[in-house]
């Protein structure tokens, strides 16, 4: 089918996962595939492995990809319940929902666990994480979020996960909103782990997410896992000889992955849509402070995916200004932290800077009515 005749969207997602995708990608799943053929499972499915660390590392030997069904907190669960065994312990650095997450996970697994909990618009800092290893040496993980999407905080995984590594420990990254839209190398970092999913900075659509990791560890977890459907060293064991899933696989998701991966290529890479990232937040933050929204977050630890906005008045009605923002195009975001009035815009997915410029616009012309 030609790309002119896949039907726009009704509007424009502003949000961080799903998001707005490319007629490209949206194209890519009109058609079906065979689970047992190497058009799929050689063709598709070991390609993208391929792809994905190739964008992980600056030197790929010994890193591999597995994917997995399910959205992103799948993965998080599958790669902790898989790498983390009863004997080992979790050091969890958490400043939002998604860290908060990952213990829930290992509450339920019954894994142990320490949780280090930082206010929501507080990055977690090197010496809280350095008093914790030194205070407990029972710990052999620990485990972070790279962009924490309850606020838009963006935490400084370079310099923890370096700390971690100094006291030998295991690290997992929780990349899920910011893989493919942050440049970041899991070999220089010391990442062990790394968890994502495709409907998020590399502009895929949901199904399936995928871990990152190093294949000499994640040889060391056969008999780990604590599910049977989400144990990571099977799923790897299966797919990566043949590119075969030991479930059913969301086949036209994946293919729609596929696509997606080549036209991040295109765009020029990580580096690329990064700057197109930042130049929609910067130009998105602007905006919106000469309309009276201000961001919750200092510009220095704000990510270039979601921004929170204070309510500019006590009155404010967020769930008017919603829908008539969505009558006009836009899909905007509910806040989602305690401590103030607050909705949130993304700017990633099919989003350029001529579409920042529109909805500030849009935005103004809805307040003056």
């Amino acid at each position: 089918m030609m790309l002119e005749h896949i039907p726009e969207n009704p509007y424009l997602l502003l949000t961080p996962g799903p998001l707005s995708t490319s007629k490209g990608v949206r194209a890519a799943m009109l058609r079906d595939w065979c689970t047992w053929d190497e058009d799929y499972n050689q063709g598709v499915v070991q390609d993208i492995r391929r792809r994905l660390v190739t964008l992980a590392t600056e030197n790929p030997t010994g890193y591999t990809a597995v994917l997995m069904q399910g959205s992103g907190s799948f993965g998080v669960e599958a790669c902790l319940g898989t790498a983390v065994s009863p004997k080992d312990k979790v050091l969890i650095l958490a400043n939002g929902a998604y860290g908060l997450r990952m213990a829930q996970f290992l509450q339920t697994m019954g894994r142990p666990y320490t949780l280090l909990q930082f206010p929501e618009t507080v990055q977690p800092d090197v010496a809280a994480l350095t008093a914790a290893l030194e205070q407990d040496p029972a710990i052999t993980h620990v485990a972070m979020v790279h962009c924490e999407t309850t606020t838009g905080i963006l935490n400084p995984i370079e310099d923890l996960a370096a700390c971690a590594k100094s006291f030998g420990k295991t690290v997992m990254v929780d990349a899920m909103s910011s893989f493919g839209g942050i440049p970041l190398a899991m070999d220089r970092l010391g990442i062990d782990f790394l968890v994502s999913s495709a409907n998020k900075c590399i502009q895929g659509v949901p199904g399936f997410s995928f871990v990152l990791a190093r294949e000499d560890l994640l040889a060391q977890c056969q008999g780990n896992a604590h599910s049977h459907s989400l144990d990571l060293y099977d799923q790897w064991k299966t797919m990566a000889p043949t590119g075969k899933w030991r479930f059913t696989s969301p086949t036209h998701v994946v293919r729609a992955f596929q696509q997606a991966l080549v036209e991040l290529e295109q765009e020029g890479g990580v580096a690329a849509r990064h700057a197109r990232y930042q130049e929609n937040q910067r130009l998105l933050s602007q905006g919106m402070a000469s309309l009276g929204f201000f961001p919750l977050l200092p510009e220095v630890c704000q990510s270039p995916i979601i921004t929170s906005f204070r309510y500019p008045t006590p009155d404010f009605d967020f769930l008017s200004f919603y829908q008539r923002m969505k009558q006009r195009g836009f899909v905007l975001y509910p806040g989602k932290i305690s401590q103030a009035d607050t909705f949130r815009i993304g700017n990633i997915g099919q989003v350029f800077p001529q579409d920042i410029h529109t909805l500030i616009h849009t935005i103004r012309d809805i307040k003056e009515m």
